[in-house]
């Protein structure tokens, strides 16, 4: 797409590079090293947690400014908010179960934090898109099967929303789909024209 710059995306996951492919932005992607199932959010509010783990993600992988062949790095994480609880990837299939069955027949909150960094100066931006997520009556048999599939694996909320709507889960949405999927990119397109800009 005119304007914007091409990006290294700190992360493997195939959605965020379907949804950078689907607006256009040129991009190649790897691992940032990060494992953040490892880590806690302390006393932070739930939207700087989520900021905090794409800055984290995006500045590991600027540790290997050699290897990244693209002047902007960004890096992305997504979380569930239900009921005030945070809700990442699942540990196991238990976790995944228990998400599940907590957030049918509810709201709950999808939040995608985005850190962009200049692969030259380092100058930084961050913020964060956030997409309300009604969820309806799933029995538990679908809940066995899907849980049983494995599909929720690297999901935060154990679930990711064109598949399931694809797969008939009763679920709809008010925001960014790609926000809950993994990557904001209505508003990405926005910040990363105009951060190009400044760091031109």
């Amino acid at each position: 797409m005119r304007g914007l710059p091409r990006v290294h995306l700190a992360s493997r996951s195939p959605r965020r590079r379907e949804l950078l492919t689907s607006a256009g932005i040129e991009h190649d992607a790897a691992s940032p090293g990060v494992d953040d199932g490892e880590l806690s959010p302390g006393g932070v509010d739930p939207e700087q947690w989520v900021m905090a783990l794409a800055y984290l993600k995006a500045a590991a992988a600027l540790r290997r400014r050699g290897e990244i062949d693209a002047p902007v790095v960004l890096g992305a994480d997504t979380i569930v908010l239900h009921r005030g609880e945070v809700l990442g990837q699942p540990k196991d299939a238990e976790d995944a179960r228990r998400m599940l069955v907590q957030m049918r027949s509810d709201e709950h909150d999808v939040l995608t934090g985005v850190a962009l960094i200049d692969a030259h100066s380092d100058l930084r931006e961050m913020f964060v898109d956030r997409a309300l997520v009604s969820v309806g009556e799933i029995s538990d048999e679908v809940i066995e099967r899907y849980v049983a599939s494995g599909e929720w694996r690297g999901k935060a909320g154990a679930y990711n929303l064109s598949e399931r709507l694809a797969a008939g889960w009763p679920i709809t949405y008010r925001g960014d789909a790609g926000t809950i999927m993994g990557l904001p990119v209505g508003k990405l397109v926005e910040r990363l024209r105009a951060f190009a800009g400044r760091a031109a």
